[in-house]
């Protein structure tokens, strides 16, 4: 019977497993991205962060609230120490002593102190550094999602080129084993060289190559894809955007006159909370030097006997309360505190000149994330020219080989002139895209932080 049992739960196990594996997803590339900022590992602890960030900040708040403790404790003296005392006191003779054993054997007790902070200033600049971690933490969240997006729209655009190439290069070879089959025929029938068909079954093995490379390399970026969105790399996903439409879509000249507002930039806001972080260390350094104030009430009640009777109702148990207040008042630290805080105001400094480091930085990012989306969509047109001027040549010479009025070599050298036009032009309609999601990064356009 547990045979049955443990291979019942195997099964069931294996079964969801395989399930997951093979669970099927279709995704436009906006469900994709959106499906990843909830899913993809990266993301899910990041916003983890942020709840620990939250954790921290009540954390920081809570030690300046009042902090109740209670104890309890019970003694049973199970040798009870003794005391000797001089003889004389019960009119023994001189020299002598006399054992005495003080206290009860058993004793119990309770004790409540309430402890309330009353004045410290690192407590108040721990309540701005916390509040400073947690926006930190918002905008390194932020950042996080930017980069998922970017990540998936990266490997989204992948996937299609990688299809869009097995495409064509499947297209390609059965166009040549087409024109093979007609030229060894030609050649048979002794109306052209050996050396034709030798051409083309050159050209042919290229192509052959090229698409076994091209369906590795689609396997590789869809399970780069389903990576990025959170997912088992080895899930079924389709795809429902087109490479074509994809690229329409992210040509837009007009974005390139969008204006520049760096404090937007999620590493400009990165470091601005450093700086500021570096700021409340110099403050937190001053506080050192200012007295700090508590207080505390407490209220206890103990009991003894010489047998366990502290439950019992005739128990006689002996109140106590106390109030009382704490001032540390620092005086002389021999430079310590001194030493500290022109640390910490060298460390601000510097956290300062990366501030402004980091904007000259963006602003650099910016003008070379624009000059390269300009420089993809213009070299996605000239690309686009470029294949139909290769297609009309390689038509011609196709016409022209048949005719005898061209060689193998320039029928091969117009097919090749092809193939790499066309590689070139799908390669640059992924760069169109890709610019396009690093112009909307470092410009921070898409506004990912959840509020």
């Amino acid at each position: 019977m547990n045979k049955v049992i443990v291979l019942l739960v195997f099964v069931f196990v294996v079964t969801v497993g395989y399930s997951q594996q093979n669970q099927k997803y279709n995704f436009t590339l906006e469900q994709a991205i959106t499906f990843a900022l909830d899913s993809n590992y990266t993301a899910i602890n990041s916003r983890r962060d942020i709840a620990i960030a939250i954790k921290k900040k009540w954390e920081t708040t809570a030690a300046g609230l009042p902090q109740l403790d209670a104890s309890l404790a019970y003694n049973n003296n199970l040798k009870q120490p003794v005391t000797l005392l001089p003889g004389e006191i019960i009119g023994g003779e001189p020299g002598s002593f006399v054992p005495v054993t003080f206290g009860t054997k058993e004793n119990a007790s309770a004790t409540a102190t309430l402890n309330q902070l009353i004045f410290d200033g690192s407590y108040l600049v721990g309540l701005q550094a916390a509040k400073t971690f947690l926006d930190y933490s918002y905008n390194y969240d932020e950042k996080t999602q930017l980069e998922v997006r970017k990540g998936v729209i990266n490997a989204y655009g992948s996937v299609l080129l990688s299809e869009e190439l097995v495409s064509i290069f499947e297209l390609n070879k059965a166009n040549l084993e087409k024109n093979l089959i007609e030229t060894r025929a030609i050649y048979e029938n002794g109306f052209t060289e050996e050396e034709s068909v030798e051409q083309l079954e050159i050209t042919l093995i290229n192509i052959e190559t090229q698409l076994k490379n091209s369906r590795r390399t689609l396997i590789i970026a869809q399970q780069m894809l389903n990576l990025s969105i959170g997912i088992d790399v080895e899930s079924d996903v389709t795809l429902l955007n087109d490479l074509d439409a994809l690229t329409q879509e992210n040509i837009s000249l007009g974005f390139l006159e969008e204006n520049i507002n760096i404090e937007d930039n999620i590493d400009y806001k990165i470091a601005t909370n450093l700086t500021e972080q570096k700021d409340l260390e110099v403050k937190l350094e001053k506080s050192y030097s200012v007295p700090n104030l508590s207080a505390f009430i407490n209220y206890g009640t103990a009991a003894n006997s010489e047998s366990f009777t502290f439950l019992d109702n005739e128990q006689v148990w002996y109140q106590s309360s106390m109030l009382g207040f704490r001032m540390n008042i620092p005086i002389i630290s021999s430079g310590l505190r001194s030493a500290r805080t022109q640390q910490a105001k060298i460390a601000l400094e510097q956290a300062e000149t990366q501030l402004t480091e980091t904007y000259q930085m963006v602003l650099l990012e910016i003008n070379t994330a624009k000059n390269n989306y300009r420089f993809a969509i213009e070299n996605y047109n000239d690309n686009k020219k470029n294949l139909e001027l290769s297609e009309r040549v390689e038509k011609k010479n196709q016409v022209k080989f048949v005719e005898g009025l061209a060689t193998s070599f320039d029928l091969r050298n117009a097919q090749i002139q092809l193939y790499t036009a066309q590689q070139t032009y799908f390669e640059s309609m992924l760069r169109v895209i890709t610019t396009k999601v690093d112009l909307e990064t470092v410009l921070n356009t898409p506004q990912l932080r959840n509020n």
